[in-house]
């Protein structure tokens, strides 16, 4: 069977879509490489596409078992996995702002999010919980107005953003709508779930949906 229509996680043993999955394969120095554009050459094997399954796959020796040769594992896989996805996304929201879809300060991914031009929203991880709670709220009330959920991530330190957007202070930020916003936002889908995503996030939306139901059914 084509090994790209037998996506199966090696740890898990169940099959899932290209988005769920990671794939790996021996590079030329016998040691197991991420293949995150899933196009280099040779055997792969899939695994679940968050850092414990990557972690459990190199801890039990999966990958020689499932490439079926014999090869070396880095010591910290699934570290290398994490650069290598943060580095995709950090390099794809400097592409973004040099596109011109990035809101740059608090005041101005409020607006962002309450005109509904936001795909997602950045957090450095020194941001304070007062900005961002004024963000979220703006957050909760377009979907409470039946617009999108803008989902926000806190993956980066202000250092990072900053060196990625080309500026200083980087606290806040909004990727908006666009083509190069898109391509932003999946990979920051990537590197979130890798990092065992945004619970919280996910919370705030369902409770919000959950008040929405009550509400019409009282109506």
């Amino acid at each position: 069977m084509d090994e790209m229509n037998d996506r199966t996680c090696i740890v898990t043993r169940r099959p899932a879509g290209p988005d769920d999955l990671i794939r790996f394969v021996v590079g030329p120095d016998g040691a197991v490489v991420p293949d995150l554009k899933k196009s280099l050459p040779g055997r792969g094997c899939w695994v679940t596409a968050d850092r414990g399954h990557v972690d459990k796959a190199a801890r039990k020796g999966l990958f020689a078992r499932a490439l079926k040769t014999e090869l070396s594992v880095p010591a910290d896989l699934g570290g290398m996995v994490d650069h290598v996805l943060a580095k995709a996304a950090l390099g794809s929201i400097g592409l973004a702002r040099k596109a011109g879809v990035v809101a740059l300060g608090a005041t101005k991914v409020e607006a962002s999010v309450r005109n509904g031009s936001a795909l997602f929203v950045l957090h450095a991880a020194e941001a304070s919980e007062d900005g961002i709670r004024k963000i979220a709220q703006a957050r909760r009330a377009v979907v409470h107005l039946g617009g999108p959920e803008i989902r926000r991530y806190k993956l980066f330190s202000e250092q990072e953003l900053g060196l990625a957007l080309g500026g200083t202070n980087v606290i806040h930020a909004a990727v908006l709508a666009g083509d190069a916003g898109k391509s932003a936002e999946k990979r920051m889908v990537a590197l979130d779930r890798y990092r065992g995503g945004s619970p919280d996030d996910l919370a705030m939306f369902a409770a919000i949906a959950d008040k929405n139901e009550a509400a019409e059914d009282v109506e």
